[in-house]
């Protein structure tokens, strides 16, 4: 197994970053429009606007991740189901996947402990309780399957996206969208994570760990088919071109067909 490159310590501190950034934006507009004490929740009654609004939210904060500066340098996996499904596909080496799951673990418990410190009352609320994931009345066994359904279909959509020439530099805000219809729609049912790392982020503090289980297996299960079934699908259409490797993995793969490169070391102003 290869050792994990100096050089890649600043993308893996971009994932904790990433991850980080997400979990404090959703703890913060989980408290403004939550609780009780503040406005929007008495000029929002309907809880089906209030979601809405966090989903706009949180999917606006996906595409800025998504499209910055930082987020283009590591390709802004955010999530270690995305990271272990582009492991599969070859498009990472396993030490930079494991250091890119560490990252985001740690990320996204950094950015709750953040909120937590500034805003220990507004987080400590039962209308707030770390927004944190968990089944919904219809139990844990709907909520697994919807999350693995979520998590396959997302991931299906972006390999298909981002390997088209003309549809490769939209694919972020297809995933804005996609999580803001996932909140919107979805999040009454299973609390709507689709993140391993994100619902232990909050978890840890709430110390809420209902269903924690199937939000590893779900996610993680759900994007690792959609990868499998894409990489057969490519190899089908592509022939001897089978390796797909990019993306950290530190390997060329000399196939003429379109492929999104976030990073490589084989390009100059990455050495």
């Amino acid at each position: 197994m290869e050792p994990i490159k100096r050089s890649h310590w600043q993308t893996y501190l971009i994932e904790a970053w990433a991850l980080g950034t997400f979990m404090v934006v959703a703890s913060a507009v989980v408290i403004v429009v939550q609780h009780p004490a503040l406005p929007v929740r008495a000029a929002l009654p309907s809880t089906w606007l209030r979601r809405g609004l966090i989903g706009v939210v949180m999917g606006l904060t996906a595409v800025g991740l998504i499209y910055s500066r930082w987020g283009k340098q590591s390709g802004a996996h955010l999530n270690p189901a995305v990271t272990l499904a582009q492991w599969q596909l070859n498009r990472i080496s396993t030490p930079n996947a494991l250091a890119y799951v560490a990252a985001q673990f740690v990320g996204g418990w950094l950015g709750v402990a953040l909120m937590h410190g500034l805003f220990p009352a507004y987080m400590t609320h039962p209308d707030v309780n770390y927004a944190v994931t968990i089944p919904g009345p219809t139990g844990v066994w709907v909520a697994l399957v919807l999350e693995f359904m979520m998590a396959f279909v997302l991931l299906t959509m972006v390999l298909t996206l981002s390997n088209s020439r003309q549809l490769a530099p939209y694919t972020g805000y297809f995933v804005g969208l996609v999580v803001a219809l996932y909140i919107t729609v979805e999040a009454p049912y299973s609390g709507m994570s689709i993140n391993p790392a994100r619902t232990v982020s909050s978890a840890v503090w709430a110390n809420d760990w209902s269903g924690w289980w199937l939000y590893f297996l779900g996610p993680t299960a759900g994007m690792w088919l959609a990868g499998w079934l894409f990489r057969r699908r490519y190899r089908r259409l592509h022939g001897e071109c089978r390796s797909m490797t990019m993306h950290l993995s530190g390997r060329p793969n000399g196939c003429a067909t379109y492929q999104v490169l976030w990073w490589s070391e084989e390009t100059p102003e990455n050495q």
